[in-house]
């Protein structure tokens, strides 16, 4: 909780992705815009998205269709180089996440000084990557081995395009994930990208976890934002800032400054 107080302060923060394009050797891959393609769209939708006055950014590679468990150096090194292209321009707390390589994603922090990460830590799952087994334990001793300990980390107790294997209810596993000292907040998803998290399942784990920051992490809306906000201690945004609100698409300027009027208003700024 005091990490992610000092990070953002009393006010419930609006985390804007800044999707990068596909990275080289990953399917998708643009060979012929190149690495320097990736560097100018991330440019766009980073200044969009401050123009907007969101609270943070976070770059993630959601583009590196079909996703992997253990990510290909490739991925971790570009996005550290687009990033690191960037980096006088990022005029907001800036995060990073690496799907779905913990390891990768603390690397990434480290080499670009990211003050937070996103990260799938806890569980077990059956997934469209195949058997999942996040190692908490092995992250974190990375983390302080890496003297990042100043590292924020966002915990994702409900995985997408994955089926929890742990029967026990989401509240149950956001608690002893926290009673395990591994999140500095807890993150609630939907099923896929895009895809809002169940009210519900905001209310049960906020209900079990007061003293913990709970954000909603997946599919918040210019609609839901004031729901979501009446129970959660700020939200991830991705699909929502894009034109047409398709997660594929740049940033649409109008949307995330539409956007942020509406989750002001929300929180009573």
């Amino acid at each position: 909780m005091k990490k992610f107080s000092a990070l953002f302060g009393g006010t419930k923060p609006v985390i804007a992705m800044v999707h990068l394009a596909p990275m080289p050797g990953t399917p998708l891959y643009d060979a012929e815009g190149g690495v320097e393609a990736i560097v100018e769209a991330a440019r766009r939708d980073l200044k969009a998205l401050q123009d907007a006055d969101v609270d943070a950014v976070m770059f993630g590679n959601e583009n590196d269709r079909p996703y992997e468990l253990e990510v290909d150096t490739a991925s971790t090194a570009t996005m550290a180089f687009v990033i690191g292209q960037l980096r006088k321009e990022i005029q907001k707390p800036f995060g990073v996440n690496v799907l779905w390589d913990p390891m990768a994603s603390v690397a990434l922090a480290t080499a670009t000084g990211a003050s937070f990460m996103r990260e799938i830590l806890t569980g077990t799952y059956a997934s469209d990557m195949g058997p999942w087994t996040p190692n908490a334990g092995k992250a974190m001793r990375y983390r302080d081995r890496l003297n990042r300990s100043d590292l924020v980390m966002l915990a994702n107790v409900s995985a997408e395009f994955a089926y929890s294997l742990d029967r026990r209810d989401l509240a149950d596993r956001a608690r002893s994930a926290v009673f395990s000292s591994i999140p500095d907040a807890i993150l609630v998803s939907g099923a896929i990208t895009g895809e809002a998290a169940e009210m519900a399942d905001l209310v049960a784990v906020k209900r079990v976890l007061p003293d913990t920051p709970v954000l909603a992490n997946t599919g918040v809306k210019h609609s839901t934002i004031a729901d979501v906000f009446k129970v959660a201690d700020g939200c991830i945004v991705g699909s929502s800032l894009k034109v047409d609100g398709d997660t594929w698409k740049a940033v649409d300027a109008a949307r995330a400054a539409e956007f942020m009027r509406l989750a002001k208003a929300a929180r009573g700024d």
